[in-house]
């Protein structure tokens, strides 16, 4: 009986790392999701799962993907798929762009320098926000590949000129302007738990990092959070309201109201490079991104955040794509949690996805690793599908592929 057990039974070695241990319970960016919600303050994991108002788009934007079901082809030879396709003319390892996430920092403090690192790894196209809490610089100094910079046009032109440039010195090759923001949604969840950027200390908040220690311990030992790249300046030139506090109060003031389609002909003056527009949610206003010239649109709610209701990003990629695919490249974030996920968004007519949400859960449940985790599954998923769909390479994801099931 001893030989018997044996010979089937294996002890696995113990994980002495922590971290890595933790990680290993995980299958899921949803395991991911419930880890980071483990081991962050209610406030930060708030305000990285929250969204607007009731969230009810947040959520259509994920079931979305669960009404499209596939329709595989079978006996076709699939020793080797190709998960390479290009994108705005170059070519890329997958049709995956990490999207720019604010604040970053408030997950891990190493922010966006950790997502960077990993994406450059991984070789994924990786974007930093306006709002990052790492300068632009410091993350050109960890990647080397393809980077691309979010910026809003703000009422401050002369800021967004001088981030332009210093985005255009540092290597940044593709501007993500993000257009849905001219007012601030209105964000329910954090104002039920009190959280705010930065975040304000009262009894609440500093009962919770004691309850969450190792969060604490991370944040206190590293500097303090700044908005690394979107800094004002008075008159004479100096540099103002670098602290977290003042310069949240200046951000707030700068989103343009008066912003319209005149100000891509401004931003192209000042870029040379691919400009993507981030945040268009009709078919009138992708052919108006056409006809505006720019290289390519992002169909995106900004995950749910600033318009509930607002339509879920899936469900506009194949109208959108069938009207305005021959002259610009598609894209749409918002929901995608797995690599099938990008497979169905690529049936559909999408050229890529951006994803934001499941690296920031990544990030706050395993930091650098628990990034490097979820890149990993995208790539091996995305692969899986392909060969199981019987599809070699990307272009042959067609969209016959796929079908909407009955809500």
């Amino acid at each position: 009986m001893l030989k018997t057990l044996r010979s089937v039974i294996r002890f696995r070695k113990f994980e002495w790392n922590s971290t890595t241990r933790r990680l290993s319970r995980c299958a899921s960016v949803e395991d991911l999701r419930a880890l980071a919600k483990r081991r962050l303050p209610r406030g930060v994991f708030g305000y990285i799962d929250g969204a607007a108002e009731d969230e009810r788009t947040h959520g259509r934007n994920c079931r979305a993907y669960h009404r499209l079901e596939f329709r595989p082809r079978v006996l076709r030879d699939v020793t080797d798929v190709d998960p390479s396709t290009t994108l705005l003319g170059k070519a890329i390892k997958m049709p995956l762009v990490l999207a720019p996430t604010g604040f970053s920092r408030i997950a891990h403090s190493e922010g966006e320098l950790a997502v960077a690192r990993a994406a450059d790894r991984a070789g994924i196209t990786y974007s930093l926000s306006t709002l990052g809490t790492r300068s632009i610089e410091d993350v050109a100094a960890v990647n080397s590949g393809a980077k691309w910079f979010q910026v809003y046009v703000w009422k401050d032109r002369g800021l967004v000129k001088e981030l332009v440039e210093r985005a255009r010195d540092a290597g940044f090759e593709t501007l993500l302007l993000t257009v849905d923001v001219a007012v601030l949604g209105r964000r329910e969840r954090d104002v039920r738990l009190g959280f705010t950027l930065p975040p304000q200390l009262g009894l609440d908040t500093i009962v919770d990092g004691i309850r969450h220690p190792g969060w604490t311990w991370d944040f206190l030992r590293s500097e303090p959070i700044e908005f690394s790249s979107a800094v004002s300046r008075d008159a004479s030139g100096e540099v103002k309201g670098t602290d977290a506090m003042g310069l949240a109060a200046y951000v707030n003031e700068q989103f343009d109201p008066c912003l319209t389609w005149r100000d891509i002909d401004w931003l192209r003056s000042i870029w040379d490079g691919p400009i993507v527009i981030k945040g268009i949610q009709t078919i009138e206003d992708a052919v108006l991104s056409a006809e505006a010239g720019v290289e390519g649109i992002v169909l995106s709610n900004h995950g749910g955040r600033q318009l509930d209701d607002a339509p879920p990003t899936l469900e506009l990629v194949a109208p959108v794509a069938d009207k305005v695919g021959d002259r610009l490249d598609v894209l749409c974030d918002g929901g995608v949690r797995r690599g099938s996920d990008i497979a169905k968004a690529v049936a559909l007519g999408a050229k890529a996805c951006l994803v934001g949400r499941a690296y920031f859960y990544a990030l706050g449940a395993g930091g650098e690793r628990g990034v490097d985790l979820v890149l990993r599954w995208f790539d091996e998923g995305f692969r899986r599908t392909m060969a199981l769909l019987g599809a070699r390479t990307v272009a042959a994801i067609t969209p016959d592929m796929v079908r909407w099931r009955e809500p």
